[in-house]
């Protein structure tokens, strides 16, 4: 769990008093930020480039075949589809807020970062990944309306609620990242500008600051906590009720199909929860630099790949809709 520390008094030591924290910090105040990235190893420079290189491609071009395949088919003008596009939307800002710019430091000398443009990417970042986990919860939602209600699925997934719930979910995502980021750009940073990470994420930058962030701590704990966990017990609820609904489904078919949505939907979350979970929910001595970067590279860069290419071979809709779309040219 997050270490939720005691606001402590720095001591001067030579005379025992409290120092004057106002005086350390324009001293020594932190004006910019060095990003570590993954390895300082030049042997490995150029396998990382290659590596991220094709992988966010791949990411564009995949998400990027979704919105359009979705768009340009009559069929697939329905509720799911349209988060689906969310989805993918999302994906993309996701992993083009980070890939690009981790890319660009592989090989520059000058690994900095300011200030402005931390915040930037941990308020985007912050913002997409909350956004990514509740329009999962609203997928899921959307999956127990059209298995469990599917008599009521039309009037409750109309045009107006489906853009309701995904400009909620924006507008959710905002004011989270945005809660985070201003407490944490408002402390002063003294002292090491080393962020131990390839890019700005909370954790990293609140270990930079000079005063205590045990406040910071409870809010990330208990704000962030409630998007990711309430998300997360809202899509296992939808899928408790779809359990037992496809059980009683008496032909095959339809329960064949209906497992397929649900199969290529659960995956995605399992994918993006479990990673997130480990990093933020597990105990501080368990922590460890090497496993919190390989999470937040899976999560942040191996995710928003995997999501279309899991829809694309999982949805037998998305699967025909791509056939015919190759079969144009």
């Amino acid at each position: 769990m997050i270490n939720m520390r005691k606001p402590t008094q720095l001591k001067d030591n030579k005379r025992g008093h409290p120092m004057n924290t106002m005086e350390k910090e324009n001293n020594t105040l932190v004006t910019e930020f060095i990003l570590d990235g993954l390895s300082s190893k030049p042997d490995l420079q150029l396998p990382l480039f290659l590596l991220f290189s094709v992988v966010y491609m791949v990411t564009l071009l995949g998400n990027l075949i979704i919105i359009i395949l979705i768009r340009i088919t009559p069929g697939l003008q329905t509720p799911m589809y349209f988060f689906l596009i969310n989805l993918s939307l999302v994906d993309v800002l996701y992993s083009s807020t980070i890939t690009p710019n981790f890319m660009a430091n592989i090989f520059s000398a000058n690994k900095t970062i300011s200030i402005t443009g931390c915040a930037i990417q941990m308020f985007l970042f912050i913002d997409l990944a909350s956004s990514e986990a509740m329009l999962l919860a609203v997928m899921a939602y959307d999956r127990y309306v059209a298995i469990c209600k599917p008599l009521y699925y039309k009037l409750l997934m109309n045009k107006a609620t489906c853009f309701q719930l995904v400009f909620s979910v924006y507008i959710a995502g905002c004011l989270n990242s945005f809660t985070h980021t201003y407490c944490a750009f408002i402390l002063p940073f003294c002292g090491s500008n080393h962020i131990n990470h390839f890019y700005c994420d909370i954790n990293p930058i609140l270990r930079l600051s000079c005063k205590d962030t045990y406040l910071n701590q409870m809010l990330l704990f208990v704000v962030a906590g409630s998007v990711e966990v309430g998300s997360f017990l809202c899509i296992m609820i939808s899928y408790t009720y779809i359990i037992f609904s496809i059980c009683t489904i008496g032909s095959s078919g339809r329960r064949h199909k209906s497992l397929s949505t649900c199969i290529s939907h659960f995956t995605c979350v399992a994918l993006f929860y479990f990673p997130v979970f480990f990093m933020y929910l597990r105990p501080n001595s368990a922590y460890s630099v090497d496993q919190d970067w390989v999470l937040s590279v899976f999560y942040t860069v191996i995710i928003p790949m995997l999501n279309p290419l899991i829809y694309s071979f999982r949805n037998q809709d998305v699967k025909q809709a791509l056939l015919k779309f190759k079969g144009r040219f």
